[in-house]
């Protein structure tokens, strides 16, 4: 009886380490301190032989049979004579006082040679090694599957049961690993015991707290033997290297497309059941992704973060700076397949398109007048509503249309004031001059 209560006071002690290892440690507990408690009795039958009496005399087997029985018998009757004298918790043999002692002064005796981590029992030690040696040494009788402590295998023995040993009272959910359902129970005490050192962040599990340090740390300790890329999340890493091996596990049941990550099939989803999650708080205009409500919320803010390198123009979205772009490459990637013409942007030869099969799909619910663009819709919809939409800074005229006050503007303007030795474009203001020179610069400079 007294070697039970030993054993659960070496089960508390280990209740200073994560709730994972304390999972893991009960059947090597108990094998380390039977391998404690029989060193201690050699130590006692040793100090036995040490006694000159014992050595010189020729004394009877009963006189030392009686001589051990006397012993065992005074060790049982004084029971827990070990006492903390921090928390007063009671021990039996000094050896387990003198480790549970640890608990209080934190002292960790045994490091490991091959990565520095240390422990403040032996046990604890020896599992740790496992890592580095590989070594699984319990095995699942059911499937085969290997594992380097025995409360894993015992962990893993219920996903064969079915038993969930574990309940949470709170909300029902049951759990085969104590560990997990520790973890779990941080979901409603709020509890976030890890908490990183240098940026105060702070986590409800250990491994969380540990990828997190790869942030400040760069460590990127998962790396593509293919390509060579590196990652600090091994989730990543795993969703990556589908790229390589083509894996798309996850397909739609609608339309059969297939998506290596499960958010992406998530996305695509919206496309079906036409849900727009992310809203604007300003205008109450919907999204299905937050990445576009992210480059909405710019027209309110009129943030422009993306700035061309060359003409030093800003654009709200990075998708219209790589559009931008190609007017200074010269660029025309879409080519129509009727006549050869080819345009930088895909819109541009959707609409162009139209002069060849005569479509017209933007039609006037009020005379039934057709248009191959929206815009050209919108602009004819000003005749019907009388509104003017278009007014000039100058002389105060106001127009209905966009093209027409441009044209008007010309008389202002007097753009062939300021008119390019290249190309013979004008401008209204030298500096809008001077920023244009700035694209045949880069075009005979292609270094700069």
């Amino acid at each position: 009886m007294a070697f039970i209560k030993v054993e659960s006071e070496d089960v508390k002690i280990e209740e200073t380490f994560t709730v994972k290892q304390e999972d893991l440690q009960e059947q090597t507990d108990l094998m380390v301190l039977k391998e404690e408690t029989h060193g201690q009795n050699e130590t006692d039958e040793k100090q036995q032989f040490e006694k000159p009496q014992e050595i010189m005399t020729d004394e009877k087997p009963t006189l030392t049979k009686k001589t051990s029985s006397h012993r065992r018998l005074r060790k049982s009757k004084s029971g827990c004579n070990f006492s903390c004298k921090q928390c007063r918790k009671s021990f039996s043999q000094k050896s387990n006082l003198d480790v549970h002692m640890r608990v209080h002064t934190r002292e960790q005796p045994f490091t490991c040679e091959q990565c520095g981590k240390s422990f403040g029992q032996i046990q604890g030690f020896k599992a740790h090694m496992r890592i580095h040696s590989g070594e699984r040494k319990f095995t699942c009788q059911e499937c085969g599957k290997s594992f380097r402590h025995a409360r894993n295998l015992a962990a893993h023995m219920r996903t064969h049961t079915g038993e969930r040993k574990f309940t949470c009272q709170e909300c029902g959910k049951s759990f085969y690993h104590a560990g997990h359902f520790a973890a779990h129970m941080r979901i409603h005490t709020g509890e976030k015991p890890f908490s990183c050192k240098q940026c105060g962040k702070s986590f409800c599990q250990k491994p969380n707290l540990d990828v997190h340090m790869r942030v400040h740390t760069g460590e990127k300790p998962y790396t593509c033997e293919q390509c060579g890329k590196s990652f600090s999340q091994i989730q990543n890493f795993k969703i990556h290297m589908r790229i390589h091996t083509g894996e798309r596990p996850y397909t739609c049941q609608q339309c059969g497309k297939s998506f290596y990550h499960a958010g992406n099939l998530a996305e695509h989803m919206r496309t079906h059941t036409g849900e727009k999650p992310f809203s604007c708080k300003q205008c109450r205009k919907s999204f299905s992704k937050k990445p576009h409500l992210i480059a909405h919320m710019r027209v309110h803010t009129r943030e422009k973060p993306y700035t061309c390198e060359q003409c030093e123009k800003s654009l709200g979205k990075n998708q219209d700076l790589y559009i931008h772009m190609r007017i200074h490459t010269g660029e025309k990637p879409y080519t129509c397949t009727e006549c050869g013409k080819s345009f930088p942007h895909k819109n541009t030869l959707n609409h162009h398109m139209r002069i060849h099969t005569g479509e017209k799909p933007f039609a006037c619910a009020q005379c039934g007048k057709s248009f191959t663009t929206k815009t050209s819709l919108k602009n004819h919809m000003n005749v019907h509503t009388g509104t003017i939409v278009f007014t000039c800074d100058q002389c105060g005229k106001s127009l209905t249309r966009k093209d027409t006050i441009k044209k008007h503007m010309k008389i202002h303007s007097r753009e062939d004031r300021f008119r390019c030795s290249e190309c013979g474009k004008g401008f209204k203001s030298k500096r809008s001059l001077n920023t244009h020179m700035k694209i045949h610069n880069a075009e005979q400079n292609p270094q700069h």
